[in-house]
């Protein structure tokens, strides 16, 4: 840029007030007031000229923002219109006053850009006037942030630094994803759920479904890219609305924040059997397990005989108190009624332990066979990384051989009850087991109605052996449990009703599996249906033999056969959609399991039975009557 030389200074800034410059090369002050200040003298120089437009000139300055842009005063304040009087001519300036910037009256800025919204032009603190105070005790304004926008994406396979296959082969397929979920989106908006409100996609939001769906198959399966996207291609085009519903709800679960307003929430399924409470117990026959084969299951089907207990004595008597840890698998000793010299009950240490069991990660897609290592469900580590992520005292063992069973407390077979056999009735129950220096013992066990679910029998059992660990993680027993409990009454004269400290009722307490044993002959017989989840389990820590037994492991299978069997939290919210077992560290509830077994047992009864009506079967005073050839 050249210099101007003054060349300038007597022609009129065009932009005037508002001009934003911080060194114009043009005049701003009104002719007038230039005339009357220039000397008359003639030989006045051009140098006293030009100084004297320099100094009438107003003085340009900058501030720097709290940003760091440097913002231009006279943006912020323009200049009013300026009497004669206000010009200072040079002879009559002195060091002690003001220039004209700072004692010329000054309006509030206007609110024309950013700018003037970030900074506020302060006058001199000397300098006193009305418009100075204004801007300088007001506070300045904060515009409202702007609203996020959604980013919208183009239909365009985003960028990866390993591409499972080119660009060309990655659009086309993205293409087909999007095609089928525009589709299936336009179904939605034509239905008449109340729910679709929620569910509807936007365009843009299902273009982001679509490159997030392909960028994930991409990052998890490289190798059979194609084949998956392939496969799932084929699946969108024959989804029904129904299923594409369903998908869109896992999405929204998944997805926070939600609306408390929006959340669509399932409600569990409620059971209709269409048959009386007898008649479902009267069907229950007709789902019993086959003794002949509950032996694979782990049930013992007959009383071991005296030779195989004695053998089994004669084990226990070599081994000498060693037996395998069943958490951490280290062997170590026991000492039942302690050992003299320390009075320890077994040796080794302390155990270190992964209280879940290793599983393989479920595959996102059916195609996805990639095989990947096993890890623990409590803390996510690679089997063989980790020799436990859970610490325990001592280390406890489990005894499985029925022999041995028979050796610490015998079978027995269910007796006949002539109490009991005038009752109609299905008995739900559940059993909880601690380690002690005996095993894995009985600790409580409960009874329920079935299919009312009353309660029959809860109390808790004291061992035989000395304890070693009550499994609190899962039993729900804690040694508080013990100390608050009342002595069982027989006549059923004892209240568990009271609450202990923490309001929780108490429980009675038998005096030993035995006793716990008798109490439940007395509520049936051999002929009463005995309902539960992996009831083998439970009637091994009662030493029972029961002929009528009503598993939902068995009536519900693992469709990979034994030894795989489905958990009971997993079965109901599958089939019934309920969540049970959340107590965490509190553990399980013995009754909410009894229930949860007996509900799956209606539910089968309920599907077996629609079956057969369908067939033309009949009940009539809980008979089912089979279809008659005429019909």
């Amino acid at each position: 840029m050249f210099s101007s030389l003054g060349l300038f200074k007597q022609i009129q800034c065009p932009e005037q007030s508002h001009c934003s410059l911080s060194n114009c090369i043009f005049a701003h002050h009104s002719a007038a007031a230039v005339a009357k200040d220039l000397p008359q003298n003639s030989s006045t120089s051009s140098s006293t000229h030009e100084d004297t437009l320099q100094h009438d000139r107003p003085r340009k300055r900058r501030r720097i923002a709290n940003d760091g842009d440097a913002t231009n005063v006279d943006e912020l304040v323009p200049d009013p219109p300026r009497d004669d009087s206000a010009v200072i001519k040079p002879q009559e300036r002195s060091p002690s006053r003001l220039p004209s910037t700072a004692s010329r009256d000054v309006s509030p800025p206007p609110l024309r850009s950013s700018k003037a919204q970030r900074t506020s032009y302060l006058s001199p603190p000397d300098v006193t006037n009305s418009a100075s105070n204004l801007i300088k005790d007001s506070k300045p304004t904060v515009p409202p942030a702007p609203a996020k926008k959604t980013v919208e994406e183009a239909l365009n396979p985003r960028m990866m630094t390993n591409p499972p296959a080119g660009h060309g082969v990655r659009m086309q397929l993205l293409h087909m994803i999007h095609e089928q979920m525009t589709r299936l989106n336009e179904e939605i908006s034509r239905s008449q759920d109340s729910s679709k409100s929620t569910l509807l996609l936007s365009p843009p939001e299902i273009v982001l479904e679509a490159l997030e769906e392909e960028e994930t198959v991409a990052k998890r399966n490289p190798a059979v890219y194609s084949n998956v996207i392939k496969l799932r291609i084929v699946k969108l085009r024959k989804m029904k609305l129904a299923e594409w519903k369903e998908e869109r709800l896992k999405q929204i679960a998944k997805r926070a924040p939600v609306k408390p307003s929006t959340v669509v929430t399932s409600i569990p399924k409620a059971i209709e059997t269409g048959l009386t409470s007898s008649q479902e117990i009267a069907f229950l026959s007709r789902i019993l397990a086959k003794q002949s084969q509950l032996s694979k299951f782990g049930y013992v089907p007959a009383v071991p005989s005296e030779e195989e207990v004695n053998e089994a004595r004669k084990g226990v008597d070599a081994a000498q108190g060693w037996e395998l840890c069943d958490r951490c698998k280290t062997r170590f000793q026991v000492f039942p009624g302690r050992r003299a010299e320390d009075g320890a009950l077994t040796s080794g240490g302390r155990c270190n332990y992964h209280p879940a069991k290793p599983r393989r990660p479920q595959p996102t897609d059916r195609a996805d066979k990639v095989s990947r290592d096993s890890i623990y469900a409590c803390c996510s580590e690679n089997v063989g990384q980790s020799s436990g992520c859970t610490v325990a005292s001592t280390h406890v063992f489990k005894i499985s051989e029925p022999k041995r069973l028979g050796l610490i407390m015998p079978f027995e077979e269910t007796p006949r009850n002539s109490q009991a056999s005038e009752l109609k009735r299905a008995v739900a129950f559940d059993c909880e087991m601690g380690y002690t220096t005996m095993g894995l013992e009985l600790i409580r066990l409960t009874a329920t109605s079935w299919p009312t679910g009353e309660e029959l029998l809860d109390v808790l059992v004291r061992p035989l052996g000395e304890v070693l660990d009550l499994n609190s993680r899962f039993s729900g027993v804690f040694p508080q449990d013990y100390k608050d409990a009342i002595p069982y009454d027989s006549d059923g004269a004892a209240d568990n009703d009271v609450p202990d400290a923490d309001g929780k009722p108490r429980l009675r307490l038998a005096d030993s599996p035995f006793a716990a044993r008798t109490l439940l002959f007395s509520l049936i017989t051999p002929s009463t249906p005995l309902i539960g989840h992996a009831l083998d389990n439970d009637l091994n820590a009662t030493r029972i033999i029961h002929p009528s037994i009503v598993d939902s492991v068995l009536l519900y299978p693992h469709p990979r056969g034994l030894p795989l069997r489905f958990g009971l939290k997993v079965l109901m919210k599958k089939h019934l959609d309920r969540d049970i077992q959340t107590g965490g560290a509190q553990g399980h509830d013995s009754k909410e399991d009894a229930r949860a077994a007996g509900d799956l047992v209606r539910l089968k009864v309920a599907e077996m039975w629609k079956a057969m009506k369908k067939e033309g079967w009949t009940v009539e005073d809980d008979v089912f009557c089979p279809p008659t050839p005429g019909r």
